[in-house]
């Protein structure tokens, strides 16, 4: 979930046509709230190729998320997130192809 603030354009602007309130002051991104969560900003196929189509504005709890290794450090919530897609964890290996 994110502060409602973040819609703002002096914020992240994330587009209010995405989220859905939570509370008085908390949104979240359609389609996170709830048991299978998958972001309705999410694009693509999860484990193929996927791109978030509002990466610039994304709210401030995507952009504290990291992957894995992508800065040589070990992210056990990125770990936790891909089981939950049965996914393989990421390793230091995956960031030397990109």
């Amino acid at each position: 979930s994110f502060h409602y603030d973040e819609m703002r354009p002096e914020s992240h602007a994330v587009p209010e046509s995405m989220s859905s309130e939570i509370s008085p002051y908390q949104n979240a991104m359609k389609g996170t709230n709830q048991a299978n969560p998958s972001c309705v900003a999410l694009e693509g196929e999860i484990g193929k190729s996927i791109r978030c189509t509002i990466y610039e504005n994304r709210p401030n709890c995507c952009r504290i998320f990291k992957a894995s290794f992508e800065n040589g450090v070990h992210e056990k919530s990125c770990d936790e997130a891909r089981a939950g897609k049965s996914l393989p964890p990421l390793t230091p290996a995956h960031w030397l192809a990109v």
